[in-house]
């Protein structure tokens, strides 16, 4: 299934945009933070979060726990959930990154540093769990499903992740075009050595598709998986992941 498109641009000047500045920033991103890509995330970004709040229902008198919060404070759109939901004191935020700074910037939410694949939480500590674009940062197929499970372990009810869809034509992080599509080996063999290095690296980057991520939840048991398209250009641009617990119902897409 396919959630409203963002509004159509030309898809040029995409590939155009390839990386002002190469050195990625905590965002495992190389895009200047006026460029076309950074602004038509930050679209992106919004309609993830209005579908978050849509798939999960989320209450305000429930728990949040947010993974994968980031230090860098270069883009409008970072770390929109604590930017944009507006129960701050439900809020517990956790990243590798220093980001304490947002427990100074929203009243009432807290700041854990920890790693999305060993949680320092007590199962269903949390009513919902939120990762956005993080899955695809863990490294390999292994850590991927440590870090689904150990999001789904912590959570009460249901849990929202997003990851770009492999398959789009534009590589969001390095604004390299088509080459994503090649085998994993063969991408990582063309980008090793070069100024995107650091994308070659499976632990950087691991971009994943709709097969890959329902192999990925396939261990999760008394769980309903869907996995739902975010379409940029009429094509599906970011996989929005919902994980509903308490439910028997088998995985679906």
């Amino acid at each position: 299934m396919a959630i409203g498109s963002i509004c159509p641009l030309n898809f040029p000047i995409l590939a155009i945009e390839m990386a002002i500045t190469r050195k990625p920033n905590a965002q495992y991103n190389v895009a200047e933070p006026t460029s076309l890509s950074v602004r038509i995330a930050g679209q992106a970004r919004r309609r993830m979060y209005d579908v978050f709040l849509e798939k999960t229902s989320i209450q305000p008198s429930e728990t949040l726990l947010d993974v994968g919060v980031t230090s860098d404070q270069s883009y409008e759109s970072s770390n929109y959930v604590e930017a944009w939901y507006p129960y701050k004191d439900k809020i517990t935020a956790v990243g590798i990154d220093d980001a304490s700074f947002l427990e100074q910037r929203y009243p009432g939410l807290k700041y854990r540093r920890a790693d999305g694949r060993q949680l320092p939480f007590a199962d269903a500590s949390f009513d919902v769990v939120h990762s956005s674009a993080v899955l695809e940062h863990v490294g390999s197929a292994v850590n991927q499903r440590r870090f689904i499970a150990e999001l789904t372990r912590v959570a009460d009810r249901a849990v929202f992740l997003t990851t770009p869809n492999r398959w789009f034509p534009v590589e969001f992080h390095s604004v390299l075009p088509l080459v994503h599509w090649l085998p994993r080996p063969w991408f990582r063999r063309l980008l090793r050595g070069t100024t995107y290095d650091f994308f070659a690296r499976e632990e950087n980057l691991n971009l994943l598709d709709r097969k890959d991520i329902f192999q990925l939840c396939s261990g999760l048991h008394g769980c309903a998986v869907t996995v739902e398209s975010l379409r940029l250009l009429g094509m599906p641009s970011n996989l929005l992941i919902t994980i509903t617990k308490r439910s028997t119902a088998s995985t679906s897409s």
